[in-house]
């Protein structure tokens, strides 16, 4: 699948088929996620995966009761290393930087989770105190991102975008 393509067809989906995932392809996610930019090559991404019944129901509470987690069969939770990051860049690496550099990588999973005829859903909403103790994560170490990943069971709606003409600003506002 050609990358423009990927990026224009890739949906968040929020329901999927019981099938499993076969270690490789999960596998192959995560190392389309390390591939991502990061400042100063600092690599700040942690990666839990999870496929434990009772774990994912606890992270389908902590994000907020969205019940679709739970019923995924792999969930990926994307966490940032704050240590690594403040190490090379101090608090702006804790603040801004790993948080970019997890974002990227998560973009990348997504992505090719589509190429693989995966779905996958990017889950913001979520109590980040909840996550920590379910996967028991150093207190250094950032849930950022929950990501269910299954295969699709329904195609969703495209959704409409903002035009561009809306949101390119020729050198000033």
């Amino acid at each position: 699948m050609d990358v423009l393509e990927a990026i224009e067809s890739r949906r968040s989906i929020r329901a999927f088929k019981r099938n499993d995932i076969s270690e490789k392809d999960v596998r192959k996610l995560i190392n389309a996620a390390r591939q991502a930019p990061s400042a100063g090559n600092i690599q700040p991404w942690e990666f839990v995966i999870v496929k434990d019944p009772e774990r994912k129901q606890q992270l389908s509470v902590a994000a907020l009761n969205q019940t679709f987690i739970s019923q995924a069969p792999v969930v990926i939770v994307v966490c940032a290393n704050e240590t690594r990051s403040k190490l090379g860049y101090g608090n702006r690496g804790v603040n801004l930087y790993c948080i970019q550099d997890t974002a990227a990588a998560i973009e990348n999973l997504l992505l090719a989770a589509h190429a693989l005829g995966l779905g996958a859903c990017w889950v913001g909403a979520f109590r980040e105190e909840i996550a920590r103790d379910v996967l028991n994560t150093p207190v250094h170490v950032r849930p950022i991102a929950i990501i269910p990943i299954g295969y699709p069971s329904k195609k969703p709606t495209i959704r409409a975008r903002r035009p561009l003409e809306d949101i390119i600003h020729q050198e000033t506002f």
